[in-house]
């Protein structure tokens, strides 16, 4: 479906601009004291683009998740066969940005009420969750949930699943930054995917 929506949005492309957003990744990770949160929001180029851009995320990890399958590849994921989604795995500073914050981060910019798939992405793979470390983390999901389940916002109830984290194994090197890596080819799908219309049209 990715090829397809790429050509679709061939001609879109060429009448805008390339440019993109840069995420400064020049400090050393492993210096930091980061908490790691886990979310599947469908495509995972989308997501950890969207997430690099939050204040106190320091790293993004696109990778597969809640599957059982050792060492899945893209090919295994993508054919629907497998128990994982696709997710990132967000390393962040917890004195710059809350897990709360990330969550509500989360909520807007995805579509929770899609139990089929995510946008043109169809399949279980591409279907959204929030993987707990702790029970820390669940509480603190099952509040935000309740929270947007309360505030309308959206008329279709949210099928996002709150779940533990049991495996998470990250995806190929082409998929990490991919936005970065290939702007054009990204924009192409990231256009025609209508993600952006939807987020655009339910929180304006």
């Amino acid at each position: 479906m990715r090829k397809l929506v790429l050509l679709l949005s061939l001609l879109a492309f060429f009448l805008s601009s390339c440019s993109i957003d840069k995420v400064d990744k020049k400090e050393n990770i492993s210096d930091l004291k980061l908490e790691v949160a886990t979310f599947a929001g469908g495509c995972f180029w989308c997501t950890e683009s969207d997430f690099e851009k939050v204040e106190g995320v320091k790293k993004v990890i696109s990778g597969y998740a809640g599957g059982e399958k050792p060492n899945p590849t893209y090919e295994d994921v993508s054919s629907g066969e497998t128990k994982y989604r696709e997710a990132v795995q967000v390393y962040y500073d917890p004195e710059i940005v809350s897990y709360e914050e990330l969550l509500d981060f989360f909520w807007r910019h995805n579509d929770p009420t899609d139990k089929g798939g995510s946008f043109v992405d169809r399949g279980f793979q591409y279907t959204t969750a929030i993987f707990y470390k702790n029970e820390k983390q669940k509480n603190i999901a099952k509040k935000s949930l309740k929270k947007i389940n309360q505030s309308g916002i959206f008329e279709k109830p949210i099928v996002t699943k709150i779940i533990p984290l049991t495996t998470f194994s990250s995806a190929e090197e082409y998929h990490q930054d991919y936005y970065k890596k290939n702007p054009i080819r990204y924009k192409f799908y990231r256009r025609g995917s209508g993600r952006d219309e939807f987020i655009k049209q339910v929180w304006q």
